[in-house]
């Protein structure tokens, strides 16, 4: 089974196991990553399972046809939009995507500064 780092705003990391076929923002959810809060279930209502994507994964978690219009409408809701910003909801859990790194809104990290 995959698994997924976040990295918090405080400094902390949780790395868990990730099902094949969910969304990070359900596997988030599920293991109480309480950040990513998904107040729409992921129909593209919201921005509140904003997460930067770490550059070695940026071209993995992208669609072949790249992001949608509508991530795109919707990441302008959210806060502190960056370049590696994505909604965790429109990432589909693969086994390609183990060892993801993602960080949370807030995080300072080399490559979201």
């Amino acid at each position: 089974m995959p698994q997924i780092t976040f990295l918090f705003a405080d400094g902390s990391q949780k790395t868990v196991e990730a099902p094949l076929g969910y969304s990070v923002m359900e596997v988030a959810q599920m293991n109480d990553i309480e950040q990513i809060e998904g107040a729409c279930g992921g129909s593209l209502a919201c921005a509140t399972c904003h997460v930067y994507v770490h550059p070695d994964w940026w071209d993995k978690v992208l669609p072949e046809d790249g992001m949608s219009t509508e991530e795109e409408d919707m990441l302008d809701l959210a806060f502190d939009v960056r370049k590696a910003s994505r909604l965790s909801c429109q990432i589909t859990v693969r086994e390609e995507l183990d060892g993801l790194v993602l960080a949370l809104p807030g995080t300072k990290t080399d490559w979201t500064p």
